[in-house]
């Protein structure tokens, strides 16, 4: 009981801290991009600007979230460790592993709100455009504009950037570097995105030697790919329960691996 007290005071000093610097202000830039995004389209064939505004809210939301987590996440420790802070919080009765799980709580509390408060200008958005179409219009839309299917490329966002912030988490418990954590972060997230085509490599380069390794990194590193159903979803098309609920679990699995190796990291770590 008095663990969990203590990790969710972490968790809530790092939400507050986070959210009073930067999600607001990523709330404004993000409605600011979408009105303009819709004027600027307003004039394509009817029917057609609702699948690009749906598409590049989605797209927005996600590059948002994937640039609050890297940038974030790679100073959630090392920035405590540069300020030498880190000293006075073990100093207490605080387990290291309490810090590291309550730091990344936090953070990902501060993502999935700020995810989720996008997704509600999102659709404020989606929604006047409803008003404001005249009924032809919107007889030719695939799917409506408020579409819940959309929430559900939201809720695999938010499993995607919970297990991005346990990667950038991992590399801030041991690089002294946040540049280098960023490079490490951005670099598994990019190979994550094509993971697939990192898994099937040696069906397209006859390469003995370097084909299985570059497939093996294709199955070690988080399938990010495999969270995206923009294209579905845009379309009205339906996405199985069972994606979802497996991807979901799947993002919880293995960041629940990183975090417990990163606690590992940093519960034989000296400071000096």
């Amino acid at each position: 009981m008095m663990a969990a007290r203590r990790i969710g005071l972490v968790a809530w000093h790092v939400f507050k801290e986070s959210v009073r610097d930067r999600v607001l202000y990523g709330i404004g830039v993000f409605a600011i991009l979408l009105v303009l995004a819709s004027l600027a389209i307003g004039q394509i064939t009817a029917g057609q600007d609702l699948k690009i505004i749906k598409d590049l809210g989605l797209a927005t939301i996600e590059i948002a979230g994937v640039l609050m987590t890297v940038f974030i996440g790679v100073g959630l420790v090392s920035r405590e460790i540069d300020r030498r802070s880190v000293f006075s919080l073990l100093a207490k009765p605080l387990p290291r592993w309490e810090f590291i799980v309550g730091k990344y709580v936090g953070l990902v509390l501060t993502v999935a709100v700020n995810v989720w408060a996008m997704t509600l200008a999102f659709y404020l958005m989606l929604g006047w455009m409803y008003l404001v179409s005249p009924a032809g219009v919107r007889m030719a839309w695939d799917a409506p504009a408020t579409d819940w299917r959309l929430l559900l490329q939201v809720i695999l966002f938010t499993a995607e950037m919970a297990l991005l912030t346990a990667i950038a988490l991992f590399f801030s418990t041991f690089s002294s570097s946040a540049l280098m954590s960023v490079v490490f972060t951005v670099g598994i997230y990019v190979m994550g995105l094509a993971s697939a085509e990192l898994r099937g490599f040696n069906d397209i380069v006859d390469a003995p030697v370097v084909g299985p390794i570059v497939a093996g990194i294709g199955w070690l590193v988080p399938a990010f790919s495999e969270f995206d159903v923009k294209n579905d979803v845009v379309h009205g098309h339906p996405v199985p329960a069972v994606l979802v609920t497996s991807m979901v679990a799947y993002a919880a699995i293995y960041a629940t691996g990183l975090v417990t190796a990163a606690v590992t990291i940093f519960s034989r770590r000296e400071f000096k």
